[in-house]
């Protein structure tokens, strides 16, 4: 929550496309501004092929065959073809289908969740003892992916309909509500399901439990609607960081290139479909969960630093003052900045490394266009006050 306060005030400053790529460029620069944009991307891309193969974990639940062997990488392939088909086609279309499928996967949660109430053994919630620290911190990292995603709300601000205003209500109530309802359906699954770690396919089978063989594939079917959502939010969001980038001349200008019929950025939806299909045919869903979990950090505590950046007085007149701001002055900002800073400590040294390589990478890409002849380009981000 202090981080997505930091993400409502600066967001409403804002109504162009980019989110914390914005951000970055008005408070930073564009170097700055670059790699966040850049590890913004590589976090949808990274999050796409995690979320995919946890969507092949829940359906292994009724089709045993997609655990392993060719039924799997072939259906992850035809799903994110389709997502990107869909994704090309218009906002609107994808907007829809993303709708429908929240509406999907909330409803049988919040029947899981308050059903499951009745069901549960308390003693499964007392501790057995202190845990070890490497689990601690691991379990901090995976709940970074978890609870992460709301960061892409601000991204699509120039297609969406008053975003200094809406895109504040957004993030806090994106919070307030994941919180509540992952935390119910977490107690109900300690509580009804032994050995609990062991399993893939936790929810469903904890349903089992008090539902029977109904609510596994009540639950089965959640996760597919979940887990498909998600996949079209990254496939949406993740091709507007690219052709952000594209479209201030910060990589080629060839990914800010729009479709003539569907006025979708077409290059950057096929790169970033090919890329997250690429990363889930190679990885696993926890594997993929800690990378785009890293990278993310590094966004947020860009962004938490930009909210203060932008509050010094240089900047009154030229750009927008916040919608929104968020209470007790500069401590939830820099307390977002620093606990994001922190829980990069917690990762391993290969995790860390993972990071520093998304990193260079982009300095090399960014360094290449640079000397190739891009120039920072004049687009409207839409930060500039008016008058």
């Amino acid at each position: 929550m202090l981080i997505a306060l930091s993400f409502a005030e600066v967001g409403s400053r804002f109504t162009g496309t980019g989110g914390p790529y914005l951000y970055a460029r008005a408070a930073f620069g564009r170097f700055v501004s670059f790699e966040v944009g850049w590890m913004l991307w590589i976090t949808r891309a990274a999050s796409w092929a995690s979320v995919i193969n946890g969507l092949m974990d829940s359906l292994s639940f009724y089709w045993p065959a997609l655990a392993a062997g060719a039924g799997r990488p072939a259906l992850m392939t035809a799903t994110v073809t389709l997502i990107t088909w869909v994704n090309l086609r218009g906002i609107k279309l994808s907007s829809r289908v993303i709708n429908a499928l929240t509406v999907g996967k909330i409803v049988p949660l919040v029947l899981f969740a308050a059903i499951g109430l009745f069901f549960i053994d308390a003693s499964r919630l007392i501790p057995s003892g202190p845990p070890a620290f490497a689990s601690v911190t691991s379990a901090t990292v995976l709940l970074i992916f978890a609870f992460g995603g709301y960061e892409v709300v601000p991204v699509t601000g120039g297609e969406t309909r008053d975003p200094r205003r809406a895109i504040p209500f957004a993030m806090m109530m994106t919070i307030v509500f994941v919180t509540l309802l992952m935390t119910a359906a977490q107690v109900v699954a300690l509580a009804t399901l032994p050995d609990l770690a062991r399993s893939k396919t936790a929810l469903a089978d904890s349903a089992v439990t008090f539902l029977g063989a109904g609510g596994a594939l009540l639950i089965t079917t959640a996760a597919v609607f979940a887990m498909t959502g998600n996949n079209f939010g990254q496939s949406l969001s993740g091709s507007r960081n690219l052709f952000a980038l594209g479209e201030h001349g910060d990589i080629p200008g060839v990914f800010a290139w729009v479709h003539p019929r569907y006025r979708t950025p077409a290059t950057a939806i096929l790169v970033t479909g090919a890329v997250a299909l690429a990363l889930a045919l190679s990885g696993t869903f926890t594997t993929l969960a800690i990378g785009s979990a890293i990278t993310r950090l590094f966004v947020y505590a860009v962004s938490c630093a930009a909210t203060l950046a932008l509050r010094r007085p240089r900047f009154a007149g030229v750009v927008n003052r916040p919608a929104f701001v968020a209470p007790g002055g500069p401590l939830i900002p820099a307390a977002g900045a620093l606990l994001s800073v922190g829980i990069v400590a917690f990762a391993t040294p290969r995790q860390i490394s993972v990071g520093v390589a998304a990193l260079a990478a982009g300095a090399a890409l960014y360094v290449v266009t640079r000397l190739a002849g891009a120039s920072a380009r004049r687009v409207d981000e839409g930060y500039l006050e008016e008058g």
